[in-house]
């Protein structure tokens, strides 16, 4: 069974690449170049730095694959909001209706990402649950 969240990440990632970068890539290929790194890996980004253009995109498309497949089960329309300051804090929201189903702080989103591959993958359908479960709670 394939997974939601990650047929809909894959699929905006994929849309990006305009001159077929990825085309050769798998996948999970990709998708752990972009989001996971191990605990060597983020030692070497200092606490301290700016974010990059880049990094917001790729924190963004997780957001927009959660509300896309959020709207995909429940057929409900979902808006996504981030703002990020260039130091890495900021705060990323997803609106379904007029409810808030994911909401999202961050004070280091340069660092931001997943220790493997299954992380990510888990995490993002537990999100999802959680925005379906928000959203029938709080619905009229």
């Amino acid at each position: 069974m394939e997974n939601l969240f990650i047929k809909t990440l894959i699929g905006q990632v994929r849309a990006l690449d305009q001159f077929g970068t990825w085309a050769a890539k798998s996948d999970e290929e990709i998708l752990v170049s972009k989001y996971v790194k191990t605990k060597e890996e983020l030692k070497n980004i200092p606490v301290i730095a700016d974010i990059d253009e880049m990094q917001i995109q790729d924190i963004r498309l997780i957001f927009q694959a959660i509300a896309l497949a959020f709207e995909k089960k429940t057929s409900v329309m979902c808006s996504v909001v981030m703002e990020m300051s260039h130091e890495g804090f900021g705060r990323a929201v997803v609106i379904a209706d007029k409810i808030v189903i994911v909401n999202k702080f961050f004070k280091d989103a340069h660092r931001y990402s997943f220790r493997t591959y299954e992380d990510l993958v888990s995490e993002g359908e537990k999100m999802i649950e959680n925005a379906i479960k928000i959203y029938n709670e709080y619905k009229k």
